[in-house]
């Protein structure tokens, strides 16, 4: 239960306010969101996508899915899901799966979904399955200015 080294460092330099939270080992947001007991909207899920050739890191609420569509119109590319490969190369010092939602940080431009400026706190992953950051909705949107914004979200369906 430790925050990764690249994310530690950028949130020092940033002079973040932010606190740890730890919780029991989990294998998908939902999943942290129900053991935490963190509504699932307050949890931003960071997602790579390979835009051909360059990578975008998508950030996202954790009860969301990515529409490629919105994202495709958003970008004038199309994105597909990196795989785990590629995701362990640029976020080396991270757990496959827990990787913070500050791409600059690791060499790649992100992108936030603008559902989450409507939050008044955000909830990410450390680096690994077990903790958390947790900081004010405003901090965490002065720590994404100069990250790219739009709309590019979709809630899960029950039926999926």
């Amino acid at each position: 239960m430790s925050i990764a080294p690249k994310l530690r460092q950028f949130l020092d330099d940033e002079h973040a306010d932010y606190d740890l939270v730890v919780h029991p080992p989990t294998k998908s947001a939902m999943q942290t969101a129900s053991l935490a007991h963190i509504p699932p909207d307050r949890l931003a899920k960071a997602v790579l996508l390979d835009t051909e050739g360059d990578y975008l890191l998508a950030v996202l609420p954790s009860d969301c899915k990515v529409q490629l569509g919105d994202l495709r119109a958003e970008l004038g590319q199309k994105p597909r899901l990196a795989g785990e490969d590629e995701v362990g190369l640029i976020f080396d010092d991270c757990a496959i799966g827990a990787v913070p939602p500050f791409g600059t940080r690791y060499g790649v431009v992100t992108i936030v979904d603008d559902s989450l400026e409507d939050q008044p706190d955000i909830y990410f992953e450390a680096g690994d399955h077990a903790s958390l950051i947790h900081m004010d909705g405003g901090e965490f949107a002065r720590l994404c200015a100069d990250a790219r914004h739009g709309r590019f979200s979709e809630r899960w369906s029950v039926m999926e």
